[in-house]
């Protein structure tokens, strides 16, 4: 049975509509997806965006002890910045994708969508002087995602909230919004400006409420997972159950960039090494004729051989309602340019390889808006 975050309480008032996403109720609508759209990419959105586990792993050696479970070089993100990344297990293939903040060498808060991450932690700290603390259901939060999220959020704080004091994949322990304390990280899901907010349980229904009163004037929105889809597509951004599961690589699944095969010994970089030479799938973006959100999973044939699948396509109001998906193709048949038959619901449907990915590629929304 899929749990309730802290939210459910108020968001149930708004909607009726729901789905699982990983383990927890998620409103799939709250209004229209279509409205919920065009606020995140026009003014801003609230989402309840709980779900996500939380981690604190701590003690001496903290940062070290990191960077032999993550892809990531740990040892080059600076205090006060955060890294995104994977975690895999010993044959390099995905547990999880996840972000760590880098609170202090003792102090690593991490973030992921899967209780493995905090069972694979403690099963490494034993001899060592790390502890690992679990907290997903004791501090919930939000995300503000949207070109004007900074000015709705400057509007209930003294805290200096500008480009240059808040830069993007950077975090603040030190803000307090409508007077309540939060973490605040500035990244999110939508390749939009926007930040999370993560609040202590007790004051988890007072901040989504001040949140709503202050965004009332702004336009903003509350939306649901559908909405989110379109995002993440148009964005280029994966997530577990789709782009990947137990049996892909990073290099599969869009996240090879991540793998720093220079770093020292880390879980799973024997198995790496060869998979960057050795895994053909690799993620893009592809434009179809038609289909919409029907040609998820429709494989991907080229000159009549199967060469890859769409892992999850949409309508994109970015692209007019053209069908937009991501998909995972083999090499060289994945580069841009590149025609092929999809087949969708027993039909076949032309397509082609687009730039990857479609929305914003050089992130300069959520990294530059000021």
């Amino acid at each position: 049975m899929s749990a309730e975050t802290a939210f459910y309480p108020v968001l149930s008032e708004m909607t009726d509509k729901w789905m699982d996403l990983f383990g927890y109720l998620a409103p799939s609508v709250v209004s229209d997806t279509l409205g919920e759209y065009r606020a995140v990419r026009e003014t801003a959105g609230l989402m309840d965006f709980s779900m996500l586990r939380k981690v604190d792993v701590t003690g001496q050696g903290a940062v070290d002890f990191m960077d032999r479970m993550l892809t990531r070089d740990l040892s080059r993100v600076p205090l006060g910045h955060i890294a995104y990344g994977a975690l895999t297990d010993e044959d390099g293939l995905m547990v999880d994708d996840c972000t760590a903040s880098i609170v202090s060498p003792e102090h690593v808060r991490f973030c992921g969508a899967n209780d493995l991450d905090a069972e694979i932690f403690a099963r490494h700290a034993p001899g060592t002087a790390i502890e690992v603390r679990t907290f997903t259901d004791d501090m919930p939060h939000l995300c503000v995602q949207g070109p004007l999220s900074r000015r709705i959020l400057q509007s209930m704080t003294e805290d200096d909230l500008s480009n240059a004091n808040f830069p993007y994949y950077t975090f603040r322990t030190d803000v307090t919004i409508a007077e309540i304390p939060v973490f605040m990280t500035r990244l999110g899901y939508t390749a939009e400006l926007g930040y999370e907010l993560w609040v202590d349980k007790e004051r988890a229904l007072d901040l989504f409420a001040a949140l709503l009163k202050a965004g009332d004037p702004f336009a903003m929105r509350t939306i649901g997972m559908d909405a989110l889809d379109l995002f993440r597509i148009e964005g280029g951004f994966i997530i577990g159950g789709i782009e990947y599961d137990r049996t892909v690589s990073p290099y599969e699944c869009g996240l090879g960039w991540s793998v720093d095969l220079a770093k020292d010994d880390f879980t799973g970089k024997g198995a790496l090494a060869k998979a960057k030479e050795t895994t053909e799938l690799r993620l893009t973006s592809v434009v179809l004729e038609d289909g919409g959100p029907a040609a998820s999973g429709a494989e991907i044939l080229v000159g009549g051989e199967r060469r890859g699948l769409v892992t999850q396509a949409i309508s994109s109001p970015h692209l007019s309602g053209r069908t937009l998906g991501l998909a995972k193709i083999s090499r060289p048949h994945n580069a841009e340019g590149t025609s092929f038959v999809a087949i969708v619901e027993g039909r076949e449907v032309g397509g082609e390889v687009v730039s990857h990915p479609v929305y914003d590629p050089r992130r300069k929304r959520a990294k530059e808006l000021d």
